[in-house]
């Protein structure tokens, strides 16, 4: 299956601007947008790279990267030394880096996965990345709120799921996304390492048809100044939406406390 796209064309405007100064600016990718041109898909036409350019009116550095299906906080450079500073620090692992899922089933209050993960195969050129080792992968969580719906879903009379915090520690390809499947708690709306049942009774309970992870903290230095710059984004309206029909508005309100507001 493939990936879920934007449903209408967006334009600069789309994109909420949450913090900007003379050396970088920080920015909400909306779910199913691609971060620049990428062999992931051939035949698209938008990437956030260009949007943002034309919003902020000026040239953008990527300095890390949000899977298409992942909304949420990311951050460019607005020259190349400045972008350069920011990815050595991601690189060196000195930025703090926490996301919002909705998983199934009810995860531990919190935990730790440490699982080696290995490239995943380019299925656009053929080319087998997965023949390298493994390489470190840790995710840490913790479960912020949990609920069981009354219809039945898969083999189970119930449905229940988790709202958790993650915090990966490495950055590998889909990492959170492949360690919460490795848990049996799998992202809902992950169509590549999800489950289907759930999806689907996502999509027709909820019009959900996206991946439930958003990208909702950043704690890294500032590329000019002598600090650590905190950077936080609310839920999306859709997602919120979600949230709150499950019941979980008021802990995400709770964690949101001190959010960047768009400017």
């Amino acid at each position: 299956m493939t990936e879920p796209v934007p449903a209408r064309r967006l334009l600069p405007e789309d994109i909420p601007l949450l913090y900007q100064d003379a050396w970088l600016v920080a920015a909400y990718k909306p779910a199913g947008l691609l971060v620049h041109r990428s062999q992931v898909d051939r035949g698209a036409r938008q990437f956030l790279l260009q949007l943002l350019r034309d919003r902020v009116g000026q040239r953008v550095y990527p300095v890390h990267r949000l899977d298409r299906p992942t909304a949420g906080l990311i951050v460019f450079g607005l020259d190349p030394d400045s972008a350069g500073r920011m990815a050595s620090a991601f690189a060196e692992r000195r930025v703090a880096k926490r996301y919002l899922a909705v998983v199934r089933g009810w995860t531990d209050d919190s935990g730790r996965i440490d699982r080696p993960l290995m490239s995943l195969e380019d299925r656009y050129t053929g080319s087998s990345r997965g023949t390298e080792m493994p390489k470190e992968a840790i995710t840490e969580y913790r479960t912020l709120a949990r609920c069981e719906l009354p219809y039945p879903v898969g083999r189970y009379a119930t449905a229940r799921y988790s709202l958790v915090e993650a915090h990966p520690l490495t950055g590998r390809q889909h990492q959170i996304r492949r360690h919460f499947n490795h848990i049996s708690h799998p992202i809902i709306g992950d169509v590549n390492h999800g489950d289907r049942h759930h999806n689907r009774f996502f999509r027709q309970h909820f019009g959900c048809h996206r991946l439930l992870l958003l990208a909702h903290a950043l704690d890294l230095p500032h590329p000019a100044e002598a600090r650590i710059l905190s950077l936080r984004t609310e839920p999306d309206t859709e997602f919120a939406s979600v949230l709150a029909r499950l019941g979980w508005d008021a802990e995400v309100d709770n964690l949101q406390n001190g959010s960047a507001a768009p400017i």
